[in-house]
């Protein structure tokens, strides 16, 4: 297989390649290439031109700032998983990185580039929603934040505009000691999820949950924070019988039917994948830690 031809671009700053793609019809930008290059080999996608952002300088970074994970677009993966930043403060990202694709796809793939590519599935597009990212694109008006609720605007179709770059996400950080958990059905180890569950809690001083986010991938165009279990969750204990109980909510979540699962397959797998995830997070928050240090 041969991608189609095209006209290759290697900008050098993240002006050059917004005016490239002002300038030039039918252009893709090349990022990790781990999900471009096949779809162009393929002859999914046939663009008349590619712009390369690899030797883009300014969008590779790490950095903790105002209680917020700072990242930079064409941050690698590999970076991500051996970052002792994001590790420490930032588990459930460390924790669902090692779940994208292989070693060998981590070491060129992106942040940005998942993120733009938006596949349903993908790991660090759950973590993004569960997190309530916001995500910094930029064009030939300057730079604009988009949370990341409304960056999915249909099924693989960003909120980015055709003269626009993604260049940084802003992960808001929770405190620490909160339970998480990232879990996942695949057929497949390196697969792209069936339905995976990413899950954070905090514990009040009694041992009630104070806050929860619960997130689906895989259910439909774009990962589902299911407002229903995290209401019924709030102020009380998690108890085992608590967690089956709101895990059942969901059920009744809309779910796509594909060549890999029906719609009810990924609604029986969103309650178990969402209740091991609770379970899991729950074991993590310092009380429950605690007790079972001892």
């Amino acid at each position: 297989m041969k991608p189609p031809p095209f006209s290759y671009h290697d900008p050098r700053s993240v002006a050059d390649a917004v005016g490239l793609l002002g300038r030039l019809d039918n252009a893709k930008l090349l990022a990790g290439g781990q999900s471009l290059m096949p779809m162009l080999n393929m002859r999914f996608v046939q663009p008349d031109h590619v712009v390369d952002l690899n030797r883009v300088e300014g969008l590779s970074f790490i950095r903790e700032s105002g209680g917020a994970l700072e990242v930079g677009a064409m941050t690698r993966q590999r970076e991500l998983e051996f970052s002792d930043l994001v590790r420490s403060r930032c588990p459930l990202m460390h924790e669902a990185i090692c779940l994208v694709g292989h070693r060998q796809t981590r070491n060129r793939g992106t942040l940005g580039g998942s993120l733009c590519h938006l596949d349903p599935a993908a790991e660090l597009v759950a973590v993004a929603a569960a997190l309530d990212a916001a995500v910094t694109v930029t064009g030939p008006n300057g730079a604009r934040a988009v949370e990341f609720a409304a960056f999915p605007v249909a099924y693989m179709t960003p909120a980015v505009e055709p003269n626009e770059v993604l260049t940084a996400v802003r992960f808001p950080l929770w405190p620490a000691g909160h339970g998480h958990a990232f879990v996942e059905f695949a057929r497949r180890h390196g697969d792209f999820a069936i339905v995976s569950a990413a899950v954070l809690l905090t514990e009040d001083a009694t041992g009630n949950i104070a806050r929860a986010s619960v997130t689906l991938g895989g259910m439909g165009v774009a990962p589902v924070r299911v407002r229903e279990v995290e209401a019924a969750l709030a102020g009380r204990q998690p108890d085992d019988k608590l967690l089956r109980d709101a895990c059942e909510a969901c059920r009744k979540l809309d779910a796509i039917d594909d060549v890999h699962a029906p719609a009810s397959y990924r609604q029986h797998l969103a309650t178990v994948m969402a209740r091991r995830a609770l379970e899991q997070a729950r074991a993590r928050l310092p009380s429950r830690a605690a007790a079972t240090a001892h």
